[in-house]
């Protein structure tokens, strides 16, 4: 089995594939300060308590925007898995051209996602991902991955809102019943959900416009399900799109099926 652990600032997301076949997937908190013995026991628990069985783990990938947290899971797959992960770089084969001034700057979620998604529909492309802050990616039909824009992801607005209006409550990140609220929290939720969503759509029609036709808009990350049916521009939802990413690349890179 392959172990595909994609670290983000907020949530870790990992799973296990057998072949191409996602057998499970979990999501973790992200936290630099944890050691290589508390994340490896929790990895462990859910694998077993799913069902799978640790020691069938035989390849591992991971893709990282956390460099302190990189090295805990490199030494955490060693230690508790037996085996060396593959750790996603702008250098690796990944079936794209970096059209960016300087590849090394792009994060690797951004390389992973745009790789699975050129791979699964090899058309022009823009890929939203809604997780800590919100990524815009345009890759062409020629595989030419072009850059993009980004944003604060919703969850951080939330947070800065709260954080500085003093007379703000927190509220759940829902749909409230009309785009005008008739009090505080569905005021704040209309603001949110209805204001990210003229955001995404503003700047995927922009970056149609720049480039003179208009491309596949696909989003993934944690928030996709919320704010994507609330955009005009946002055609298909891929949840597990870097998930399927990392397994993709992985397969790519050793040359041969992925651990089953």
């Amino acid at each position: 089995m392959l172990a595909a652990i994609d670290i983000g600032n907020t949530n870790i997301v990992w799973g296990v594939f057998k072949g191409t076949s996602l057998l499970a997937h979990w999501r973790l908190a992200t936290n630099p300060k944890a050691t290589v013995d508390e994340y490896g026991v929790l990895c462990m628990n859910m694998l077993t308590r799913t069902g799978q069985a640790p020691d069938q783990i035989t390849g591992a990938i991971i893709s990282s925007v956390v460099p302190s947290l990189t090295e805990t899971f490199e030494a955490m797959v060693g230690s508790y898995f037996g085996c060396t992960p593959l750790i996603v770089t702008s250098d690796m084969d990944t079936g794209l051209t970096l059209r960016y001034k300087n590849p090394r700057e792009i994060g690797s979620d951004r390389i992973v996602n745009a790789a699975a998604a050129y791979h699964k529909f090899h058309r022009d492309l823009i890929i939203v991902d809604f997780g800590t802050a919100t990524t815009f990616c345009a890759v062409t039909k020629e595989g030419e991955y072009l850059g993009g824009a980004i944003a604060p992801g919703l969850g951080i607005s939330a947070e800065a809102l709260f954080t500085r209006a003093a007379k703000l409550s927190k509220v759940e990140l829902i749909r409230p019943k009309t785009v005008i609220g008739n009090d505080t929290a569905s005021s704040i939720q209309s603001g949110l959900l209805f204001g990210y969503a003229g955001l995404v759509d503003a700047l995927v029609r922009r970056m149609e416009r720049e480039r003179g036709h208009p491309s596949y808009v696909i989003a993934t990350g944690g928030l996709a399900p919320i704010v994507a049916p609330e955009t005009d521009s946002i055609q298909k939802i891929e949840p597990l799109l870097t998930l399927e990413g990392l397994e993709f690349l992985y397969r790519r890179t050793r040359g041969t099926d992925s651990p089953s």
